[in-house]
């Protein structure tokens, strides 16, 4: 069968691939690569990416196309099953013989339900890792004999075994090779990161607890595999070689200096390419680390802050204290490296008081840039299985009607609608303080292609914050 791995369409600037961690729209336009889906993509002859809000395809195009292809593999998540559910539909409307598959987070931990939920618009879940399910399906192999797979049989669920995590990360495909040859990498974009980038993985899985953390806890697990460091510099050799114009590679993995000597050797390798790079990393590195990757050429680190409430740190199995975080992000400073820092409002625990706490320590640590999400209880997670528990969930839906995201929890001491609100609060604390905003016009005066992306995102920061205001709770 020849496979169509679709990223469905779904709301305007809507950032919810198999990459983005958060399935919103977000702030200001930002669109991560749907990693997932081009690694199978790049093990089956024919098959073909469509990223449909990056693309700008809306509902009709994806039919066009899907109708030359076998089988669709769309990434689905918790806030967007019913739409994609609705794709499948009407894929299947346009062709019945088509085979549609689900492949995510959500349906990994819940199949029955997804397949139930579906009506018959969906034939296959894949649960976790679907990158040899799909090849094998496309193979032609019986259902019943592929692993890792869920379907109805004469209404009866068939579940077959779990398909153990990939262990030799070096089999599969460079994901790069599919952006350039189905994708277009300059509309890919990450306010933060320079422009055009391009991300991979290094690795998959995370050993950290984080309990309110959807990847490890539901589909890349908890031990971390590691591609090897020389594949690694390969791909990036790769990217520079065939990939024109490129300005820096992230390494999207979930926390790429969890294992530290991958993470030295890896910028060993790649220092004589000269290369601008990226990663997500834990508040916790020593500076031994960072340095050997700076002088490498790492330039920007993403780091999950969270809160800065320690009581809070601890209710979440962070397993970095703020004492760690302080001193990492001095050594960040020291070295020269940009800092990304991700912080949640309504983590258990969240109160007025606690609020105002993180809000002052963004401000002292003084990042270069933040974003503030909402705490969101993923089925899979541990917070989800507390908030359900506690009775803090108040509603299914993730997104408002227009994809913008929404606060489900409610304590009894803090309601679901001050801590929506606190994100906005958030952000005009840090981004309008006058040592930020005297930092960004130098900026602005000194380069006058930062000046027209700054003026860009700040001009749709503020028509984000328009359309959220009339969001109800």
């Amino acid at each position: 069968m020849k496979p169509l791995f679709l990223n469905p369409p779904t709301f305007e600037d809507f950032d919810g691939g198999a990459g983005a961690r958060y399935q919103a729209s977000r702030e200001v336009t930002s669109f991560w690569f749907p990693t997932w889906l081009c690694y199978p993509a790049g093990m089956i002859t024919g098959s073909r990416v469509v990223d449909a809000p990056v693309q700008k395809l809306n509902l009709e195009d994806c039919l066009k196309i899907a109708a030359d292809f076998d089988m669709v593999v769309m990434y689905t998540s918790t806030p967007t099953l019913a739409i994609d559910c609705e794709t499948a539909r009407r894929i299947k409307a346009l062709k019945p013989s088509i085979v549609t598959v689900l492949a995510g987070p959500h349906v990994s931990v819940l199949p029955e339900e997804s397949l139930r939920f579906a009506d018959g618009a969906i034939d296959i879940v894949c649960r976790g890792e679907f990158d040899y399910s799909t090849k094998e399906l496309c193979e032609g192999w019986e259902w019943e004999k592929v692993d890792g797979i869920s379907f109805l049989k004469e209404g009866k669920l068939v579940q077959t075994p779990d398909r153990p995590p990939i262990r030799d990360l070096d089999a599969l495909p460079f994901a790069s090779r599919i952006y350039q040859r189905d994708l277009p990498v300059s509309e890919y974009i990450i306010p933060h990161f320079l422009h055009p980038y391009v991300s991979i993985y290094s690795s998959r899985g995370c050993p950290s607890k984080c309990t309110y953390c959807l990847w490890p806890q539901t589909f890349s697990g908890r031990t971390m595999r590691c591609r090897s460091p020389q594949n690694v510099y390969e791909e990036v050799k790769w990217i520079t070689e065939n990939i024109p114009g490129v300005k820096e590679i992230s390494f999207d993995d979930d926390t790429f200096t969890a294992d530290r000597k991958h993470a030295r050797a890896v910028a060993e390798l790649i220092k004589p390419l000269g290369v601008s790079w990226t990663i997500n990393a834990r508040a916790n590195c020593d500076y031994e680390t960072l340095k050997i990757m700076r002088e490498a050429g790492l330039r920007h680190v993403v780091v999950g802050y969270e809160s800065g409430n320690e009581q809070i740190l601890k209710n979440i199995k962070k397993g970095v204290t703020k004492e760690q975080a302080i001193q990492f992000t001095k050594d960040c400073q020291k070295l020269g490296l940009s800092i990304h820092g991700a912080f949640i409002m309504g983590l258990p625990g969240e109160s007025r008081e606690t609020i105002m706490e993180t809000i002052e320590y963004a401000k002292k640590l003084d990042l270069n840039s933040i974003q503030a999400s909402l705490a969101s209880p993923y089925p899979g997670t541990e917070f989800y299985e507390q908030s359900k528990r506690e009775g803090w969930i108040t509603s299914d839906s993730f997104l408002d009607e227009t994809g913008h995201q929404t606060c489900v929890i409610n304590y009894p001491n803090l309601s679901n609608r001050e801590i929506f609100d606190a994100v906005e609060l958030f952000y005009n604390k840090f981004y309008f303080r006058p040592k930020y905003i005297v930092r960004s016009v130098m900026r602005m005066i000194v380069d006058s292609g930062e000046r027209k992306k700054l003026l860009r995102e700040g001009k749709q920061y503020l028509e984000y914050m328009k359309k959220r205001k009339q969001i109800k709770m």
